[in-house]
């Protein structure tokens, strides 16, 4: 009977050179009522702000169900693991769908796993990791909900009216986004890895809430010292990445990351409305969101420090606005550490591993659907 993988052309051949031939797409999925999540969110808000647990958990559940129902599938097609694994949330009207997918793969003396691999790593990426001397245990996220909060749009009222920094907030958001962190680290020292490989960060709306999901490979390398066994690597380095610096000599050792949200007051509100109407820089606004970099950044160096690092790569900065006035800058990076003993296999890397795929089907037809059902409600 014919496969019918996810597998790309370049992944097939990736795999095939680490000794993995391809199995079937398996899929695991699991819907939720809306109106259950939504009446449970009206309910638990805080007026402070920060973590709905009770959320947290459900949404957990949800994406666990969808996951563990996939490998299930790949258990049944009697597959070594399986790679390239999403773990999505799609809205269907008043219900939400949990939907885990990915491409069985099949090797020689490992076929009837009883407990198949699973990574977020695509063919390409896997190869990178193997190559690097990690082997990938488990797919694993670490989610968290939160919510601004009564009091919080309150506070941030009160403290819109000057310009600077609003601690609570940054204190707040900053400890939310570390959650996930530690979530994902604590399910892969679960899963027996020393090293968490290709975080993926994403933040988005549910219900009048947010939430931020860290997803990657729980993954284990024998070199590696036993203090990652309790405190394993988190890296968001892609794997291609990853290789180019172990290739150098450095490991990925620390996913780090700082939150610093800034107020421009009512009085740079003011100005720089008015100043927006004359051509030119609007300084108030420019030293806010410099100011707000630098704090960040400042946070990052003090997370490098702490786990000894040698250097910060990767670091990408991200600006976002809350409302009311408010920025949230939030800057993450990986911290490297000088480890010799752990060494490519490679002299350089095939093609086919940097090769990015073309994406060779879109749906315009559903864009301008939205848009249209959005110009009804604005009309409305």
């Amino acid at each position: 009977m014919a496969i019918m993988t996810g597998l790309s052309g370049n992944e097939l051949f990736c795999l095939d050179a680490k000794g993995y031939t391809p199995g079937n797409l398996v899929i695991g999925n699991s819907v939720f009522s809306l109106g259950f999540v939504g009446s449970l969110t009206s309910g638990l808000k805080t007026l402070g702000g920060g973590e709905i647990h009770e959320l947290t958990e459900l949404i957990r559940e949800g994406r666990e169900m969808a996951y563990m129902r996939m490998i299930e599938e790949a258990r049944r097609h009697v597959g070594a693991g399986v790679t390239g694994v999403t773990n999505q949330l799609i809205f269907h009207d008043a219900n939400v769908e949990y939907l885990s997918i990915g491409s069985a793969v099949h090797r020689e003396g490992e076929s009837n796993a009883d407990i198949p691999f699973s990574t977020s790593a695509n063919g390409q990426e896997l190869y990178c990791q193997l190559d690097c001397g990690f082997h990938p245990l488990r797919f694993v996220f670490g989610n968290v909900a939160y919510s601004i909060g009564i009091g919080g749009g309150v506070m941030g009222t009160l403290r819109s009216l000057q310009a600077g920094e609003v601690h609570e907030f940054s204190g707040m958001l900053n400890k939310t986004r570390h959650l996930a962190l530690e979530r994902i680290s604590h399910e892969a020292r679960e899963a027996g890895a020393n090293a968490v490989l290709g975080i993926q960060t994403t933040i988005a709306p549910l219900i009048g809430i947010q939430e931020m999901v860290m997803t990657g490979t729980a993954s284990f390398h024998e070199k590696l010292p036993e203090q990652f066994k309790e405190t394993p690597i988190t890296s968001d380095l892609t794997n291609e990445e990853m290789w180019n610096v172990v290739s150098l000599g450095y490991c990925p050792i620390r996913l780090v990351l700082g939150v610093s949200v800034f107020s421009i007051g009512l009085a740079g509100g003011l100005k720089a409305m008015f100043k927006s109407f004359v051509r030119g820089e609007i300084k108030e606004l420019t030293y806010q969101i410099y100011q707000a970099r630098l704090k960040a950044l400042a946070m990052i160096a003090e997370d490098a420090e702490t786990f000894a690092a040698d250097d910060v790569v990767g670091i990408k900065t991200y600006v976002y606005e809350l409302g009311g006035g408010m920025i949230e800058l939030l800057a993450i990076g990986t911290a490297i550490k000088k480890m010799p003993e752990i060494k490519v296999l490679s002299k350089s890397l095939i093609v086919q591993a940097v090769i990015k795929d073309t994406e060779t089907f879109s749906n315009k037809a559903a864009t301008q659907a939205t848009l249209a059902r959005q110009a009804v409600s604005m009309g409305e």
